[in-house]
């Protein structure tokens, strides 16, 4: 995607051959900057304090976390301890393991003079992989926004957190379908949720696509089932971080509450989502999927720019009260109309994920 007109992905190589590049998203809309990861401590802090975030690209990430770890130490304590420190740094989301069990599984075998330059091989493939899956979801998705008879004179979509192409390394998984129709010339809009506490709607998914130039309302998380209520709202999609074997959906906190309001009003839900987002070993989300608690902090402050143009943080909260910050819900499969795949759309079950990738079955 681009941003004011040069093409940019979230995660790549620096010209050193060494160090990794990223976007720091913790800075977006306000400020646009680029992040050295020198180091595997710097994979890991970036990953952990959402420097990058999302499933597809916490996995780039963390792919480039062990070929830098292999730069700089390449026996197999190194590799160990790369492995663990990476997979703590994100709970939730299962591309992170994906991506680490596959390193690992790759470097182990080799001798630890050739592990470097795998590392960063296969890390790059990864990426490459990535941008690959999303363009498919998006062509996939498209196909269902060709089916949709709008209400009005525009095709109006909700989507809850970011999961365009600043939650990969490029395109995007919920978002990838709305710019493929942007791109083909249909006309769509996009109510964004603000999706508080950390604002991954106002402060990324209405960045990213105002930058392409797609038409988008953002609006306060509670509006979404008004706005379903009357008429406004043709389908909504979201991303997942973790979508289990029975198709349930993990994702960012409220997503839950939104797939209620779609039920309740007959509004399609979709999810989209790439093959490593799927744990096949989980059944029940939601007793069985780790839900990340994260920091107090993010609910009871917000960071924002001043009319002087000045980044500031203030309290919102009353001095002494408590917060809690879960940081995802689960959403049951039955309150998802279909998974939107890399390869295909199917219905979100165990045997509609199945008729996709069979090769997953149990008797395999």
């Amino acid at each position: 995607m681009k941003v004011d007109g040069k093409p940019y992905r979230t995660i790549w190589l620096g010209a050193d051959g060494t160090t990794v590049q990223v976007i720091d998203q913790t800075l977006l809309p306000h400020q646009f900057v680029v992040r050295d990861l020198e180091t595997m401590a710097d994979a890991e802090r970036a990953i952990r304090t959402m420097i990058v975030r999302g499933a597809p690209l916490i996995g780039a990430a963390a792919a480039y976390g062990m070929a830098l770890a292999m730069a700089a130490d390449a026996s197999d304590e190194a590799l160990a301890r790369a492995y663990t420190v990476l997979l703590e740094s994100r709970p939730t989301a299962v591309n992170l393991r994906w991506a680490l069990d596959d390193l690992r599984a790759l470097l182990a075998p080799l001798p630890a003079n050739r592990r470097r330059e795998a590392a960063y091989r296969r890390a790059a493939e990864i990426c490459d992989e990535d941008v690959e899956i999303c363009r498919r979801i998006g062509e996939n998705g498209l196909g269902l926004i060709h089916r949709l008879k709008p209400r009005g004179d525009r095709i109006n979509a909700l989507t809850h957190c970011n999961a365009g192409w600043l939650a990969t390394v490029d395109w995007g998984t919920a978002l990838a379908p709305i710019y493929q129709a942007h791109n083909a010339g249909i006309p769509i809009h996009v109510w964004v949720d603000e999706t508080r506490p950390r604002n991954q709607g106002a402060s990324l998914t209405a960045w990213e696509l105002g930058k392409h130039g797609v038409p988008h309302t953002v609006i306060a998380d509670n509006a979404g089932g008004h706005l379903m209520q009357h008429g406004q709202v043709d389908f909504v999609i979201t991303g997942t971080d973790r979508t289990t074997r029975q198709g349930d959906v993990c994702n960012k906190i409220g997503t839950y509450l939104k797939a209620l309001a779609a039920h309740d009003n007959g509004v399609p839900f979709y999810v989209g989502l790439p093959y490593p987002t799927i744990d096949w070993t989980i059944e029940d989300g939601v007793r069985e999927i780790p839900i990340e608690e994260r920091s107090a902090r993010e609910v009871s402050h917000i960071a924002g720019r001043t009319a002087a143009g000045e980044m500031v943080t203030v309290q919102l909260l009353p001095d002494g009260s408590p917060a809690a910050n879960p940081a995802f819900d689960v959403t049951p499969a039955r309150l998802v109309t279909a998974l939107v795949t890399e390869r295909g759309v199917c219905p979100a079950s165990e045997a509609g994920l199945l008729s996709l990738y069979p090769e997953q079955s149990r008797a395999a």
